[in-house]
């Protein structure tokens, strides 16, 4: 796709990989969820898969910046990424973040509430449960002893159906394997961010239109988390039955569904 460009964003002592795409009026903020591996080089992958918002908006995509601290959390996450948005000069934005993303997408809302116009919240958690601590320390470990064999076998137990997983089982540990693996310390501290999400008590801190997505099943983050968050702010809620934390990936018509949302 034309007019795809990456850069970076000088954020708090730190560069912040950012691709950019469309030729719409309206800014639109994606924040992805723990990954393997950065975004970077991956543009015109991410501009084909979500070109159904590249006419009517401009797209960012922010990832988190190359300088961490040992002991981050999803609050300074999303005090990068609000610091990314202001040197944009985005404010009012169409904000959708997914799973970690989604929990720094609700700290931005609360936070910056000038720079979320509105917001989809995809197979996120408000707070620690039990579902997400388990496979974030399930992670960390296999990780910390250099099982990147066994982190992708669980992943894809976790992350995907078991329909999905019976018809792509073959292919699916090759799509996880030949991404770059970031380095080990740099995973370790993102996931236990993810450990640190704290916003349930603030969510009525939220005055912006938002559409939580969830999973019944999602052995990630659990479903009942994103029924928690949609009933905690009163707002739109759907859930696909069956499909775990990659309904994204899986769920053929989830970008519609968003789309849906921010242009009505």
């Amino acid at each position: 796709m034309a007019g795809v460009t990456e850069t970076y964003i000088e954020v708090n002592g730190g560069k912040l990989p950012c691709i950019k795409f469309g030729s719409g009026e309206k800014p639109l903020v994606l924040i992805p969820g723990l990954r393997t591996a950065s975004i970077e080089g991956t543009g015109k992958f991410a501009a084909r898969y979500y070109r159904i918002f590249a006419k009517d908006c401009t797209v960012y995509i922010l990832d988190r910046k190359d300088s961490l601290p040992e002991n981050c959390t999803i609050r300074g996450i999303a005090d990068d990424t609000a610091a990314a948005m202001r040197k944009l000069g985005i404010k009012d934005a169409y904000v959708f973040g997914a799973s970690q993303g989604g929990a720094v997408a609700q700290e931005i809302a609360i936070n910056y509430p000038e720079l979320v116009g509105k917001l989809v919240l995809a197979v996120t958690a408000s707070r620690c449960n039990s579902t997400l601590e388990d496979a974030i320390k399930t992670w960390i470990d296999m990780i910390s002893r250099g099982d990147v064999n066994g982190f992708t076998k669980d992943y894809m137990y976790r992350g995907y159906s078991e329909k999905y997983i019976r018809k792509y089982k073959l292919f699916l540990p090759l799509v996880l394997k030949v991404q770059k693996m970031m380095p080990a310390e740099r995973f370790i501290n993102l996931s236990k961010a993810c450990l640190t999400i704290d916003t349930y008590d603030r969510l009525g801190g939220i005055k912006c239109p938002v559409f939580v997505i969830g999973a019944d099943c999602d052995k990630v983050v659990s479903g009942e988390a994103s029924r928690e968050i949609a009933e905690k702010l009163g707002c739109e809620l759907y859930m696909y039955e069956g499909l775990s934390h990659e309904a994204y990936n899986e769920a053929k018509d989830f970008n519609h569904r968003v789309y849906d949302f921010f242009m009505k």
